[in-house]
């Protein structure tokens, strides 16, 4: 009996393009449905009924992971909310409901589980980390020939779909931002390096110094965890950088950190926009409405989580797309209050 495996040898393809081209699952370009084809017909091959009807069986779900991350509610913080609201939309729009899946931190990441018992027809993996397991498990996923895509997230030694930010550029503007309004000696609040967000802001961080050549001190990065808390516990550590006159401003990962870092430096008597200058990143609602009001960078969440589930769900942008590829969308600086360090006259 011919397998599928001969189909694929035979076509050059993957195991798993040959069952998407025999089912009609996807996005296929025309030249590679076309050798899967010939090479079935000149072999003989006759897939199994029953696998093709569960192939084509649809759950009508869209997957989304998101991380479960105890005290934390995800759904009221800018970042998930609009990239859930953007997904939201197109899913709908596809005649798509959202299935929600929470990823403890320990357990074991069997993502095409999901596909495989029917629950989702495609996944969004949120809050992806460059970590072992979470590397298994997308490698089974794309060798499963399962849809999937991650966002703000990406592994540069694989092909995987992404749609992501322009986070050099970001960082290098809110940088050079602080520069041009004279400041010197910048520190770096940053998040973990398992983010590839974070090693993009690193590196647009390092650029604006080095464009204005300013030398890159690595005892002025700070780690955080992008949440408020992990800037406020920095401020005493700043707060005597900043006495000490060895920076004058501070750059922060993301407007969580940035706040967070605010609020502990006024309970030490140290005011954004007058002891030291400030810009975050994101744009969420709090950088608007604390007073004063925060310099930060807008990343477009709610477009990104939009783009992400039409690269999966919307047939129209998808037919003439065979591989995996990256979407980078452009964020922009939003020049507030805290950047503006005003000197003081005693």
């Amino acid at each position: 009996m011919i397998s599928r495996k001969e189909v694929a040898k035979l076509a050059g393809v993957s195991e798993a393009t040959v069952s998407r081209v025999l089912n009609n699952v996807g996005p296929m370009k025309d030249d590679t449905r076309e050798r899967v084809l010939q090479a079935a017909a000149e072999l003989g091959y006759v897939p199994n009924a029953l696998a093709q009807q569960f192939a084509r069986r649809k759950s009508g779900n869209i997957g989304v992971v998101l991380p479960f991350v105890p005290k934390v509610h995800l759904f009221s913080t800018y970042y998930f909310s609009e990239i859930l609201s953007g997904i939201g939309e197109t899913a709908k729009r596809c005649g798509y409901d959202l299935l929600l899946i929470f990823r403890e931190p320990d357990e074991v990441r069997d993502y095409a589980k999901l596909f495989r018992t029917q629950k989702i027809d495609a996944c969004i993996v949120l809050g992806s980390q460059n970590v072992p397991e979470e590397r298994a498990a997308l490698a089974e996923l794309k060798a499963g020939g399962f849809p999937f895509c991650l966002v703000n997230q990406r592994y540069d030694e694989e092909s995987y779909r992404t749609v992501d930010a322009d986070h050099v550029a970001g960082s290098k503007a809110a940088v050079k931002h602080l520069i041009e309004y004279g400041s010197r000696s910048i520190a770096f609040v940053n998040g973990p390096q398992q983010y590839s967000n974070s090693a993009d802001r690193l590196e647009g961080y390092k650029e604006a110094l080095e464009e204005a050549g300013i030398a890159f001190e690595r005892e002025h990065v700070f780690m955080g965890n992008y949440s408020r808390k992990s800037g406020y516990e920095l401020a005493g550590q700043l707060a005597q950088l900043i006495r000490a006159g060895s920076i004058d401003a501070v750059f922060g990962a993301n407007d969580r950190m940035a706040i967070g870092l605010m609020q502990g430096l006024r309970e030490l008597e140290l005011e954004a926009g007058q002891h030291y200058a400030l810009v975050g990143y994101d744009d969420s609602d709090g950088s608007r409405i604390i007073s004063p009001s925060l310099t930060t960078v807008a990343v477009p969440f709610y477009e990104m989580g939009k783009l992400a589930a039409a690269r999966l769900l919307d047939t129209a942008q998808n037919k003439d797309e065979a591989e995996p590829a990256r979407d980078v969308l452009p964020v922009n600086l939003v020049q507030r209050e805290t950047s503006q360090l005003k000197k003081s006259n005693d």
